[in-house]
């Protein structure tokens, strides 16, 4: 691994809010950290495409009201072919370019995922229908520790490749917390001659029980230090803000020292955490919330 520090290239990630509140807290979140002209900001898309609309609205909002470059989630769940086509060029008819393409979760009333018999029934088969739509920039998921229903590691890298293959632009991790695991992983990826862009996904720990049910739902190790940590601050909101920021600021130092120069911030509609956690690395001034070093945008 090259041990230089590169510039850092930043995008953040946005879920559609179901209320009111919770859509002014986006829009918040959206106004300071668009100030730091992230490369692209992504809105995801409900299981079974249950936020369709409320997607498609954010991120023509953010194209329009901010000139920063938005990324849709789209999914495979629940939609035939024609359906999912459509709604792709209704993005790209409003300017929307970049799709993060996904397979997508089945909905809680599911036992598991069956694909529809008259669509896309994974995410190769989606990628290869948007090309054929247009010529959409396309970000892919992938499983530093494994997708939690691939067969093997070996079967869960093959299915990496072929999404590559099938033409995806970049890939952006699952959230992991174990740096070396994930550098593990990119050799792995590349041996088996995947050259694309492999963006490590960040998730500043803003409340633990939280995310310790994302990680059981997308395989993500939660080690035993981190447990640990957080388990010395339960009921001190204070401290526990200090680890997380402490943690996830440690974390992207020792990517950027080993030559990773993009940063995707899983940022659950807040700013505070990344924010700071951007101070700690010297990207955010101290005293405000200006950027303190240039980020390269839009690369």
């Amino acid at each position: 691994m090259p041990g230089r520090t590169p510039d850092l290239k930043l995008s953040f990630e946005f879920f559609p809010p179901k209320t009111e509140k919770m859509f002014n807290n986006l829009m918040a979140a959206l106004d300071r950290l668009v100030t730091l002209q992230p490369r692209f900001v992504s809105v995801t898309y409900g299981a079974g495409g249950s936020t369709r609309e409320k997607t498609h609205d954010i991120v023509t909002h953010i194209k329009e009201e901010t000139g920063v470059p938005a990324a849709a989630h789209l999914t495979c769940v629940g939609e035939t072919r024609e359906n999912i086509d459509a709604i792709a060029r209704r993005y790209w008819d409003a300017g929307i370019r970049h799709v993060v393409a996904l397979r997508g979760d089945a909905p809680e009333d599911w036992d598991h995922y069956e694909p529809h018999p008259e669509g896309y029934a994974y995410a190769v088969d989606l990628i290869d229908g948007l090309k054929k739509v247009a010529d959409f920039e396309i970000s892919v998921g992938c499983y530093p520790e494994v997708h939690p229903e691939a067969l093997s590691p070996e079967a869960d890298l093959d299915n990496f490749k072929r999404k590559m293959d099938a033409g995806a632009t970049r890939a952006i991790s699952q959230f992991f917390f174990d740096n070396e695991t994930f550098f593990r992983f990119v050799d792995r990826a590349r041996a088996a001659g995947i050259d694309a862009e492999i963006t490590p996904g960040i998730l500043p720990v803003g409340n633990f029980e939280k995310m310790l049910s994302f990680a059981g739902n997308c395989g993500a190790i939660v080690p035993p230090w981190l447990h640990e940590r957080f388990g010395r601050c339960v009921g001190v909101p204070d401290q526990l803000f200090e680890t997380a920021v402490d943690l996830a600021a440690r974390q992207c130092a020792e990517l950027r020292a080993q030559g990773f120069d993009t940063l995707h911030v899983y940022t659950l509609n807040r700013s505070d955490l990344t924010l700071e956690i951007l101070k700690r690395l010297g990207i955010v001034a101290a005293n405000n919330d200006a950027p303190a070093q240039k980020v390269a945008a839009n690369a």
